[in-house]
């Protein structure tokens, strides 16, 4: 018989009722130190002080009008994104995937608008997620998420990661875009490197197209930067954010250049739910939050810690771990091992991490890790590692 939950997720056999700091407390008593965020979402932690305090207050006050009538708290989470941004304008939304999704509506209405209908495939890239939408499916084209689900919207091209002359080689006059991941999460914590995503930058601008960031799980710090793209200075037309953003209240944002925001009008995009007062009063506070100063270099401070911890684990345990790979506090080891054994021996010491593509765990604890907590992490993952060995 079907679960009155339909059967989506293969659940782990744990059920938290409730958090503090870096701590997820599960109904049986247990104690796990989070190391996955609710998968980079819980960006300040567990139940933190200034978030409870927003949510109970505005939660008070109002919680829901729809995008009908102004929400100051909308207008002023805006602004300061676009102050902190390389973008002109912002419409919010609820999820990574409807970022997303909004930001390919954009790539299209920008060239129909332009004078190039004809102009609305996108270039991806292999080993790429953008979310579980139709769309976002067929552009990551990862047969594993697309099966039973055909046929799915046209309109994308991918292309392996890295090779540019593969992507230039794909260009042709139907190309609106290329969409990419800064850092790839889901599909295994791949890193392109500066030189590539400033050619990707030349490209689009030599052949006319735009060029879409995808930081659904990048952005609001993941990377010890605002955003990642800053790492390499390369500016995107379009980016989507989600995940990190409410510090796991649910909103997602698509941000633009105004060449590219200017050609959306009043019906061409929507939604009920985006940009609510609830939602964005916090999202609100996690920015503020993050933009303290010292906030995000002691992201980059703790990310190189935890990178250099991984990195004597793996070799001490060449035959369980292997490379370790990733930006900021958003990191990954690929496994000799199967990743899900690992992920279900940490889970069982105690320390919570998650799984991704290509045999891939993820270490992507909350922004305010401090190195006790790497240190507790490290001593529960050789304990798992010297129990494998044997």
């Amino acid at each position: 018989m079907i679960s009155a939950v339909m059967p989506t997720y293969a659940l782990a056999d744990v059920a938290f009722e409730r958090g503090e700091g870096m701590y997820l407390f599960a109904t049986d008593g247990r104690r796990f130190l989070d190391f996955g965020s609710g998968i980079a979402v819980v960006s300040l932690g567990h139940a933190h002080p200034r978030l409870v305090a927003t949510l109970t207050e505005q939660a008070g006050k109002l919680w829901h009008t729809s995008n009908l009538y102004h929400i100051p708290a909308q207008e002023r989470l805006a602004a300061r994104l676009v102050a902190n941004s390389f973008a002109d304008s912002v419409f919010f939304c609820n999820s990574g995937a409807e970022a997303v999704e909004c930001g390919l509506k954009i790539l299209r209405r920008y060239h129909d608008e332009t004078g190039h209908a004809e102009r609305y495939r996108v270039i991806t890239c292999t080993n790429s997620f953008h979310g579980r939408t139709m769309a976002t499916l067929s552009a990551a084209k990862n047969e594993k998420h697309m099966k039973g689900f055909a046929p799915l919207p046209d309109g994308f091209d991918q292309v392996p990661l890295g090779n540019l002359n593969e992507l230039r080689a794909a260009i042709t006059e139907e190309t609106a875009a290329i969409l990419i991941e800064p850092v790839q999460g889901e599909g295994g914590i791949y890193v392109p490197t500066d030189d590539y995503l400033k050619r990707l930058r030349e490209t689009a601008d030599e052949f006319g197209l735009l060029l879409m960031f995808d930081e659904v799980q990048t952005g609001v710090g993941r990377t010890g930067k605002l955003f990642a793209y800053e790492w390499s200075g390369v500016t995107p037309d379009v980016m989507a954010i989600a995940k990190g953003l409410g510090g796991g209240f649910p909103i997602g944002a698509c941000l633009a250049t105004e060449k590219v925001a200017s050609t959306m009008a009043p019906g061409t995009h929507g939604s009920t739910f985006g940009g609510n007062p609830l939602a964005t009063a916090v999202a609100d506070v996690v920015v503020d939050e993050i933009l303290k100063p010292g906030f995000l270099d002691h992201v980059q401070k703790m990310g190189a810690l935890l990178e250099r911890r991984l990195t004597e684990m793996a070799a001490a345990y060449p035959k369980i771990l292997g490379d370790v790979r990733g930006k900021g506090l958003l990191l990954g080891v690929q496994c000799i091992t199967p990743a899900g054994e690992l992920v279900d021996k940490l889970m069982a010491k105690g320390l919570l991490t998650v799984p991704a593509a290509n045999n891939v765990v993820r270490f992507i604890p909350p922004l305010i890790v401090e190195e006790s907590h790497i240190d507790e992490a490290m001593a529960a993952l050789e304990a798992v590692c010297g129990t494998i060995r044997d």
